[in-house]
């Protein structure tokens, strides 16, 4: 069995395992990292061989940080991602190579659109009918979109909503409230394959999905980092934050889409949203204005040439090729747009 982890803001981590009448053999760990001594690898892999192969990886874990040598020193490497690599070569695990990545950039759809969108597209790549795919949105309209397990009322001024004709919708997974607006407003989803993601923790697989933005952000000039658990931020503030939903049918995927602030009018948002005291006392601030940074300010690029260059570095970094959503998923999105995600049942389910 082989399993590979690029660990996020780390090194690839690579492991070749036997799984031998329920234990672990012959296991070779190996990758770019850097460690100090050399002994280490070598206690590594005696660490996990033997290790009953139903182990989790909190206890794989706990075996190679016994096993480390006094004074080892890791760059890149960590003992959690050996063993969420271990993990990963359990369960089969595909990696972003092993698959051939679409990129869906339409012109601008209405929120309630993007919503049956994101739980189309996602069930068709869990039935194996879609590839993985990259979905860019595009507004026609600006939106509150509330997590799936929100409180309507709770969320959402309706006064300051239609001042600023805002339409409300809520969508399939959870988290937060997101205020978008066409050009103030980078949104994208990746729909993947459960593979892709087999073997990790939910939060982990945040990380995992969120790392090649970091790399693209990095190109256009921002140091940022993943922060636990959805959010994407920089020195200067809050970038993006992303939130997923699982489906088990068919093969099973993951929904992972994520919202940056390009430019964002605070004083609009705060007329719309209700942001209370205690959302705001454990981010650290005293105004919701500087919870969000945007693009616009740290890259000095146009939009359309922030999404072009994330684009560019997925494809770099993945694979690309152009896609569309085919006749039968636009007519099936369609459909649940106005059964669902524009019905007062669905978005006020959480009242």
């Amino acid at each position: 069995m082989h399993g590979a982890y690029k660990i996020p803001g780390g090194k690839l981590v690579v492991v070749d395992l036997d799984d031998q009448d329920g234990v672990l053999r012959n296991v070779r760990v190996a990758g770019d990292f850097f460690l100090e001594p050399d002994e280490a690898l070598d206690a590594i892999d005696r660490a996990l061989e033997g290790a009953p192969s139903d182990t989790d990886t909190a206890g794989l874990t706990a075996r190679i940080e016994a096993a480390l040598p006094p004074g080892t020193a890791m760059y890149g490497l960590t003992a959690e991602g050996v063993a969420v690599c271990v993990r990963r070569a359990l369960t089969r695990a595909t990696d972003w190579s092993d698959h051939r990545w679409q990129l869906v950039h339409e012109p601008p759809q209405s929120p309630a659109l993007h919503m049956a969108l994101d739980e189309v597209l996602t069930a068709e790549v869990a039935a194996g009918r879609r590839s993985p795919t990259l979905r860019v949105w595009e507004w026609d309209s600006p939106a509150v979109i509330i997590g799936s397990f929100q409180s309507l009322r709770n969320e959402v001024d309706p006064e300051g909503a239609a001042r600023h004709g805002v339409t409300v919708v809520r969508r399939l997974s959870g988290g937060g409230a997101m205020f978008v607006e066409a050009e103030n407003t980078i949104t994208y989803s990746l729909s993947v394959p459960a593979s892709l993601v087999s073997g990790m923790s939910f939060a982990d697989s945040y990380a995992y999905l969120d790392d090649w933005v970091l790399t693209a952000l990095a190109d256009m000039g921002i140091t940022a980092w993943y922060q636990p658990l959805n959010d994407i931020a920089s020195k200067e503030g809050k970038i993006a934050g992303a939130a997923q939903k699982r489906i088990t049918a068919g093969g099973g995927a993951v929904l992972h889409h994520v919202t940056m602030s390009y430019d964002i009018d605070a004083e609009k948002m705060l007329d719309v949203l209700r942001i209370g005291k205690e959302k705001m006392s454990d981010k650290g601030t005293r105004s919701a204005k500087k919870r969000v940074d945007p693009l616009r300010r740290q890259t000095g690029l146009p939009r359309g040439d922030v999404i072009a260059r994330m684009v560019d570095s997925f494809r770099a970094r993945h694979g690309l090729a152009e896609g569309r959503v085919t006749p039968q998923e636009a007519a099936r999105a369609e459909e649940l747009a106005l059964t669902k995600y524009s019905s007062e049942g669905w978005t006020a389910r959480v009242p």
